[in-house]
């Protein structure tokens, strides 16, 4: 257990989510030395110093929703609210960056992640207060629905009357319809495959209007016959390395002008990149990065207010000596079924 300094804190961790993310660093992890993992983390204030409780309004015992992004708060991008593109907290090209869940526990304070009984929270610790009516174990969704709410609303545009596509009912597909139906999509169509037929019907329950097993039916032609040849306004490809099919089917069912297309960019390469037909539609291309601030208060405020059963997304726990299943239950290579979000519940016998 770390000596607090006068400006941070010690979280007390309820719940750490589990995500696709976690899966990947877990077989090959991309830093050297001992990392916590855990970077979506909901718990309670054990411990704060003066000066960390003034300068983020918290007291002891407050129970918060921590970001996993830890910026400077000095350079242009955190100026502007926009600490997710700060240098500080970028581990891809900043060796000696700090986030939760992707921090060497070698550095000082070592509780750099979530899946532990406590967290060393620093003074730049990005927080969210939650309100008494949430469950700590309902909380432990904002990280993927409030990566819903920013890459459908705030980066794609999805709004009243928008006709919305969305390529793979996981975790953040399934955010992301009840961000859309939430933003008042009045069409909402999500595909997947066979082994995702229990996700699929999840998306129905919470808002999708139709949705299409893809190894069962032509979607193309489907999305084509329910739109009745318009094509829709906007797609959010949620496939995470599904390869290139989803990108061109997408190019494909998107209106025939001036449509939006979101990718997560997990594609290392794309040859014979269809250009001309981008063009031509004038589509616009956008990729999905984290999520923003705000996004995350609307987040919470969407978990708290009940109006959809988002409970049904927290489909399996585990305590701290079942880590290891829970990583491969999320990344579907276990013995769990039927598996969309996990909980890490570190003080669960």
């Amino acid at each position: 257990m770390p000596d607090i300094p006068d400006d941070g804190a010690l979280l007390k961790v309820d719940v750490a989510g589990i995500c696709g993310t976690d899966v990947k660093m877990y077989a090959k992890p991309p830093f050297p030395g001992p990392v916590i993992m855990g970077h979506e983390n909901i718990g309670v204030i054990a411990r704060a110093g003066k000066t960390f409780a003034e300068r983020q309004g918290v007291s002891e015992g407050d129970r918060v929703f921590v970001e996993h992004y830890v910026g400077c708060m000095q350079c242009e991008w955190c100026r502007i609210g926009e600490y997710r593109h700060c240098e500080l907290t970028d581990w891809r090209t900043n060796p000696d960056a700090r986030r939760f869940g992707y921090t060497s526990a070698d550095n000082p304070y070592h509780l750099w992640g979530g899946f532990a009984q406590y967290m060393y929270l620093p003074w730049n610790a990005i927080l969210h207060k939650l309100p008494d009516t949430l469950t700590s174990e309902l909380a432990g969704l904002a990280t993927p629905m409030s990566n819903g709410i920013e890459w459908a609303l705030l980066e794609a545009g999805v709004g009243y009357d928008s006709t919305v596509l969305i390529q793979g009912p996981g975790q953040q597909g399934l955010s992301q319809t009840v961000a859309c139906k939430q933003a008042g999509a009045s069409l909402i169509i999500v595909t997947g495959t066979t082994k995702d037929a229990a996700r699929l019907e999840m998306a129905k329950k919470l808002g999708a209007d139709v949705v299409i097993d893809i190894a069962r039916e032509d979607p193309r032609e489907k999305i084509m016959d329910i739109t009745r040849g318009k094509g829709v306004d906007v797609i959010l490809d949620c496939t995470s390395g599904a390869g290139t099919a989803p990108v061109l089917l997408g190019i494909d069912v998107l209106k025939r002008r001036a449509g939006t297309l979101l990718i997560q960019g997990e594609l290392a390469a794309f040859p014979d990149f269809p250009v001309k037909k981008v063009t031509e539609k004038a589509m616009t291309i956008k990729s999905a990065r984290g999520h923003s601030f705000r996004a995350c208060e609307l987040a919470v405020r969407q978990l708290a207010s009940g109006r959809f059963p988002l409970g049904l997304l927290a489909t399996h726990t585990f305590g701290l000596s079942d880590v290891d299943r829970a990583i491969k239950a999320i990344g579907g290579t276990g013995e769990d079924e039927d598996v969309i979000h996990v909980s890490l519940l570190p003080w669960q016998e």
